[in-house]
């Protein structure tokens, strides 16, 4: 049984160890061989990406050969997939190499669209790749008051980073003594702060303490850097000094040209994270069209449910679980402050008030995430 997993990023990397551990036997005696496919040597976590943007933790630390986060029986290769054939169970390489398969899984992310709003990549800073998160702490440390935009687009990767950049962009100017000196300003697409209803109410009560304004059905449609201007699709407008992106994202461009789903999204059920129209084909974490968080976490659990069942498939022909919908998104609620979100299909999150505990529990995770990757927890 030939497995292929394309993607090197969190939910292919603990799918691909999870299989190795649970298939042991199977590939020491060539019943199974499983084979990963990544587009870089390096695997980075990505949820490090903040802290780099707010001075408090260096790029080095967000890096790991990948390499070194795999079981020896993986087969791994740095080698992008750049065309999907899964209607003869096979890919085909930058190399130019033929993988042949028997079961697939996709799990090749998601990318920022800056580019997709006039105006916006020239004209503000994000926190989503590390050339911008270095661009972010050189802005922010730079900036000597006035108003401060966080302007978000949906669909986004890690859904609680609109209320994480704005509290922890907070503290990070009262720690300046500059609170007197700058305006803080929020904008979201929808009619509330946050697409989980929860979370909006959760974050409106903080809002109101910190004085933060807002502005809801706000969909960005160009930036005027010459003015400083953001106009919205609805016809309204807001000035900034400061202006703070959550850009909407699609999945990886190879998904769209393979015609595997609109925007990069790849239809998949929901449960058993299938394909639409193979049973040999699977997508999980940010690249399939499942309306649920794009988090890491998201990925994490979609790995270990689809790492029993295609064990199961090899081992006894039927997969055996269902992915529930879980999602544990924690939620910095400034520089010491946090709290979570953990949520499901049926069961909707429920964020309690910010603690230090919480906070201190994020910061050990950062470091907990290699054996996290490895899935050892």
């Amino acid at each position: 049984m030939r497995i292929l997993i394309v993607g090197g990023g969190m939910g292919g990397t603990i799918l691909a160890n999870n299989l190795a551990r649970r298939l042991k036997n199977e590939l020491k005696t060539n019943k199974a061989r499983l084979t990963l496919l990544s587009a870089s040597e390096k695997h980075m976590y990505q949820p490090g990406l903040l802290y780099v943007a707010l001075g408090r933790m260096s790029p080095d630390e967000l890096y790991r050969d990948q390499a070194s986060l795999l079981e020896p029986e993986i087969e791994f290769h740095v080698d992008p997939v750049e065309e999907f054939l899964l209607a003869k169970n096979q890919v085909k390489t930058k190399s130019g190499k033929t993988y042949d398969y028997d079961l697939i899984a996709i799990a090749t992310g998601s990318r920022p669209v800056t580019e997709e709003i006039p105006g916006l990549a020239e004209n503000s800073i994000n926190v989503y790749t590390e050339e911008a998160a270095l661009k972010f702490f050189k802005t922010i440390s730079q900036f000597q008051g006035g108003r401060v935009v966080i302007a978000v687009g949906v669909p986004h990767k890690c859904p609680m980073v609109p209320p994480e950049v704005t509290f922890c962009l907070y503290d990070y100017f009262k720690d300046r003594g500059m609170l007197d000196k700058v305006q803080f300003h929020y904008t979201y697409p929808i009619g509330r702060l946050h697409s989980l209803e929860p979370v909006s109410k959760w974050m409106q009560g903080e809002f109101n303490q910190r004085g933060i304004t807002t502005e809801t059905l706000f969909n960005m449609k160009e930036v005027d850097g010459a003015k400083k201007v953001v106009r919205s699709e609805e016809g309204s407008e807001t000035k900034y000094d400061l202006l703070v992106a959550v850009p909407a994202h699609k999945g990886m461009a190879v998904v769209e040209k393979n015609n595997l789903g609109k925007g990069g999204w790849i239809p998949v059920d929901r449960y058993r994270l299938t394909i639409d129209g193979y049973k040999n084909a699977f997508a999980l974490g940010d690249t399939t069209n499942i309306p649920i968080s794009k988090a890491g976490s998201t990925a994490h659990f979609e790995a270990e449910v689809l790492a029993e069942n295609i064990a199961s498939l090899v081992k006894i022909g039927s997969p055996v679980r269902d992915y529930d919908g879980k999602v544990f998104c924690f939620i910095e609620a400034g520089k010491d402050r946090a709290t979570y979100a953990m949520f499901n299909y049926n069961n909707p999150p429920d964020p309690k008030p910010p603690t230090k505990s919480v906070h201190w529990f994020k910061m050990a995770y950062n470091q907990l995430y290699w054996a996290s990757a490895r899935g050892l927890l």
